[in-house]
């Protein structure tokens, strides 16, 4: 079964392009209080989202071949290097956030900070759908697109974000930091070499020490599942086949 997880600002719906793609069995999970109720005493930190994704991987049936993109590449990356054995293989977008060194983005530097934060979510939130949806559009994700991964914010999500990433201070290496050794489960790592958050020499670093195949997607962006859903399929298709 191939289990995707998505990342921050997003919902499931980030994979539907990418899953009518692919011919396998596949389900996509939501975080909680992203396109979701917030648990009550749920504290939306990375540790918290691990366990949540622990227990659902729990309630699938047949070997797991885990997917993440964005937070969801990160959270893949700790399941597969502190619980290896509980997947048949893994796959995410940029690792360069797993480095020891990384220093955490602009956007990300304004979620972590008490105030701006809420501030940032709270303009942003006050804008028409439109606007939101052109501050995607300049990363290159298409308007349509934009527009339906605008319309996926809400207060719980802005509130969700703000606590994981203040749960990452200051940065996931200090607190996961698992050795850097090929995984039990074998790894690919989609590289999408536009990506304004990402690093292209960082992240090839990162997946030569944990034993991952790297595939570059091109000249995509961030959002690859939007721009690029039948190359990430086939790349996907291509790894299982060599795996199986």
């Amino acid at each position: 079964m191939i289990v995707f997880v998505h990342g921050v600002p997003e919902t499931a719906a980030l994979w539907d392009k990418v899953r009518a793609h692919l011919d396998a069995e596949s389900v996509a999970l939501s975080l909680p209080g992203f396109g979701t109720p917030r648990p009550d005493g749920f504290g939306a930190t990375k540790d918290e989202y691990v366990d949540w994704l622990l227990a659902e991987l729990d309630g699938i049936d047949g070997p797991i071949d885990l997917v993440g993109h964005d937070w969801g590449a990160a959270l893949t990356y700790r399941v597969a290097t502190a619980h290896g054995e509980r997947l048949h293989s893994w796959v995410t977008d940029n690792l360069n956030g797993i480095r020891p060194d990384y220093e955490w983005h602009d956007f990300a530097r304004i979620w972590q900070t008490s105030g701006e934060g809420e501030q940032f979510w709270a303009d942003t939130l006050a804008l028409p759908l439109e606007e939101q949806a052109a501050i995607f559009e300049v990363v290159g994700v298409p308007h349509d697109d934009a527009l339906t991964l605008a319309g996926w914010a809400d207060e719980t999500m802005s509130g969700c974000v703000l606590d994981l990433y203040r749960s990452a201070v200051p940065n996931n290496f200090a607190t996961w930091n698992e050795p850097f050794r090929p995984t039990s489960a074998p790894g690919l790592v989609l590289l999408a070499t536009e990506d304004p958050f990402g690093d292209v020499d960082g992240t090839r670093e990162v997946a030569a020490a944990l034993g991952a195949r790297v595939e570059v997607l091109g000249s995509f962006g961030h959002w690859w599942a939007f721009q690029a859903p039948a190359e990430a399929a086939a790349a996907l298709t291509a790894f299982y086949a060599s795996i199986d």
